[in-house]
């Protein structure tokens, strides 16, 4: 669930084995858009490397603060999907046809699936989308960024949230070889001697190393949770324990590591080669939410705090995704997304894109005022026809005092 700034650098780094994340800013917030910013699309920065991305945690963020997004961004999302069924980080003229040059990954699709099925939209994408993502897995059961390529640990954990939200049950419903994306997760959990927590992929050599982006996705995928489901279990803080494979005892081993690394400063730290640590804001948002679904609001307490305290900055630098992230952190662990901080980070959001429709309460009280308004203005004409008839058999004061009873019921 990170901003997907980090799975270009993940799936670089991977190559030479050291997999950590860089903190950047959001591509969604650079000044110097290199393509011009199509309506619909929320954000003002260049989306070439994260624009269904980002559209689709801004969609997520609002389905889960109980707002309708815009329907052009949401008909914008859709709209990107290829022919296959897949997506690409963002298409510039989607009217022209994906081809082999179409640079297609498993983290796009499968956030758009999540968006789209939340919001009971263009099911027919929904549909193309899940095919073609069951057709990339690979024989350990997981998915890599870049179709068959290795399996890693955020891109199979976000593409079982895609699965999961179109009602499959992927430890039974999605298999290859006979094994699960569960199968290929726990291929990546570390035993707790080395942190307990998951490895984004091996290295060269085989070996893992853990990785707290990725272990804050595996959590969640191994719950069989999404952007959309993920909420705060009560179950309590469970401790590292080695043992059979298990996703759920893999899940408690993970939410041990990231409590682990966030209790001395409360948040999650990620350096720039050459550059000194620093907070990675996003990170710590997906490590708000890991903790949350395995241990309790309580877990998520402390990293969730320092966010309200000192994210306002980095959101507003960072864009729609960012204050998606944010978002879906505060409902997940039970916190105010309109008092984030004393931020509204949904105001924030919503004016970063097109309008957000009315409610589906409030647009049926409108079409009830403009029937109401109806009534009183043309629809006179059809009462005093009726009544006009009636008249002949009635006296009209009786037939007026009548229409007004029928009026005001």
């Amino acid at each position: 669930m990170n901003v997907r700034r980090s799975a270009a650098v993940l799936a670089a780094t991977a190559v030479i084995g050291t997999a950590t994340p860089a903190v950047a800013a959001d591509p969604s917030a650079s000044p110097s858009p290199s393509v011009a910013i199509p309506e619909g699309l929320y954000g003002a920065g260049d989306p070439t490397y994260d624009g269904v991305w980002r559209q689709s945690l801004a969609l997520i963020a609002q389905h889960r603060a109980d707002v309708r997004p815009a329907a052009k961004a949401v008909d914008w999302l859709a709209g990107q999907q290829c022919a296959n069924g897949s997506f690409a980080p963002f298409r510039a003229d989607p009217a022209k046809a994906c081809d082999s040059k179409t640079l297609v990954d498993t983290n796009s699709t499968a956030a758009a699936v999540q968006a789209l099925s939340a919001l009971g939209e263009h099911q027919a994408v929904v549909d193309k989308a899940e095919t073609w993502l069951r057709s990339w897995q690979n024989k350990d059961g997981g998915w890599g960024y870049t179709p068959g390529g290795p399996s890693d640990a955020n891109s199979t954990a976000v593409v079982i949230g895609a699965l999961s939200a179109t009602g499959l049950d992927p430890a039974k419903d999605v298999l290859r070889n006979g094994h699960s994306p569960y199968d290929a997760l726990l291929d990546l959990a570390l035993p707790c001697a080395d942190g307990g927590g998951f490895a984004y992929q091996p290295d060269k050599k085989g070996k893992l190393a853990v990785n707290a982006d990725a272990t804050a996705a595996a959590v969640v995928g191994a719950a069989g949770l999404n952007m959309v489901t993920a909420q705060a279990d009560d179950r309590g803080k469970g401790d590292c324990a080695d043992g059979p494979a298990d996703p759920e005892q893999a899940a408690t081993n993970g939410a041990a590591y990231l409590a682990k690394a966030v209790r001395k400063d409360g948040y999650l730290k990620s350096a720039l080669p050459g550059s000194e640590d620093q907070p990675d804001y996003g990170n710590t948002a997906d490590a708000v939410v890991a903790l949350a679904v395995r241990d309790g609001a309580s877990a998520a307490r402390e990293p969730l705090a320092w966010l309200e305290k000192n994210s306002a900055d980095w959101a507003k630098q960072s864009g729609p995704a960012a204050y998606a992230q944010l978002i879906i952190a505060a409902e997940t662990a039970g916190a105010d997304p309109r008092d984030f901080g004393g931020t509204d980070l949904v105001k924030q959001l919503n004016a970063l894109g097109p309008a957000p429709r009315k409610p589906a309460t409030a647009a049926k009280a409108d079409k009830a005022d403009k029937a109401d308004k109806a009534d009183d203005g043309s629809g006179n004409a059809v009462w005093w026809t009726v009544l006009a008839g009636l008249a002949a058999g009635a006296g009209v004061g009786m037939l007026l005092s009548g229409r007004n009873r029928k009026r005001h019921q």
